[in-house]
């Protein structure tokens, strides 16, 4: 067995920590069972008379408390004002008024919107008609123009 003797009074102070513990190691583990067990013990102890402290507490002593604070608020309740039932009808005539007129311009918008689409339509159908009358002139003339090409070509090498 080797035993290292610390050089500095820090080292030693370390290395009777680590002996003082290992030698209370067994002591705090037989402490730790015990209070375990004494948790335990207590916790048993202590749950049926939380179970009947409640129990008495719920038939007991709740239903007092609530019917005293139900004739409590009803005693401070402010008696019931007549309400005008003007107000409300007349932002439900309101809100169907403007829901007709935004009806009325939804079918107005639709109506041009539609016709727009129409003038688009006609718009973009002529232009790519004339698109394409215009490129078949232009093959037409680029056809035209290969075919003298050709024939003097042909011409001179005969």
């Amino acid at each position: 067995m080797v035993i290292e003797v610390p050089a500095t009074w820090m080292g030693r102070m370390k290395t009777r920590a680590v002996q003082t513990g290992q030698r209370m190691a067994p002591m705090a583990d037989q402490a730790r069972t015990a209070a375990a067990q004494r948790f335990e013990d207590a916790r048993y102890w202590a749950a049926p008379r939380l179970e009947s402290a409640a129990y008495g507490f719920e038939h007991q002593v709740a239903p007092k408390v609530s019917s005293m604070l139900t004739d409590a608020a009803r005693r401070i309740e402010p008696t019931p004002v007549a309400r005008s039932r003007r107000w409300p009808m007349f932002a439900l005539l309101t809100g169907l008024a403007v829901g007709a007129m935004g009806y009325m311009f939804y079918r107005r918008n639709a109506q041009q919107w539609t016709e727009h689409m129409k003038d688009s339509a006609s718009d973009a159908s002529r232009w790519v008609g004339e698109k394409a009358g215009q490129t078949s002139e232009s093959t037409d003339r680029m056809a035209t123009d290969v075919s003298h090409q050709v024939d003097e070509t042909s011409r001179k090498m005969s």
